[in-house]
């Protein structure tokens, strides 16, 4: 995979990306990629859920030997797989978990670029439809013209419609971005 310039080399920009590149190079090597996309797609999961697991990621007071052994009791209680497992006793003992997230992130967009898919970051003001996300999908992938993979998030301070960023572009459909537009055309 080249890593220069371009939309990569954004994604492997910085530790977090130095790491993900990292990993899935070994899950590449090992014919495991899907394996541990899917341990840190439930690794990311757990964190959002879990604030035992947040907090032990980002606790600077948590000795390296105590960060070890709790990401291996929460790697056997998530039932990920071996490397995503070691690959976690890695950021333990160089002290890295509090950019487990951004890694997470990272990794995605990388198997997402191997893949031949496009990321879109959807923020709505209420969780969508399986329907609207299908429909969202199939509009996306006409417009960008591969496959595209939608990442949702909410946020009811757009009060409505969508905020999508593809890549580079983004369509700010929100009617918060709408009725500024509207109070800064009613001064001028």
């Amino acid at each position: 995979m080249e890593n220069s310039g371009g939309i990569q080399g954004n994604i492997t920009a910085g530790l977090a990306g130095r790491y993900a590149v990292a990993l899935f190079d070994l899950a590449r090597e090992s014919n495991q990629i899907d394996a541990v996309a899917k341990s840190l797609a439930t690794l990311k999961a757990g964190l959002a859920d879990s604030a035992d697991l947040t907090a032990l990621t980002q606790s600077p007071v948590v000795s390296r030997s105590d960060a070890a052994n709790a990401v291996a009791a929460v790697a056997k209680s998530l039932k990920l797989d071996s490397l995503t497992a070691k690959f976690l006793g890695v950021l333990a003992e160089n002290r890295r978990l509090a950019d487990l997230s951004k890694m997470i992130a990272a990794f995605d967009a990388i198997v997402a670029a191997h893949r031949g898919e496009v990321t879109a970051q959807v923020t709505s003001a209420h969780p969508l439809t399986a329907e609207q996300l299908k429909a969202l999908t199939a509009n996306l992938k006409s417009r960008v013209g591969r496959d595209v993979t939608v990442a949702t998030t909410v946020d009811p301070a757009i009060l409505g419609g969508l905020v999508v960023q593809l890549g580079s572009q983004l369509i700010d459909g929100s009617i918060r971005t709408r009725l500024n537009s509207f109070a800064q055309a009613m001064k001028g």
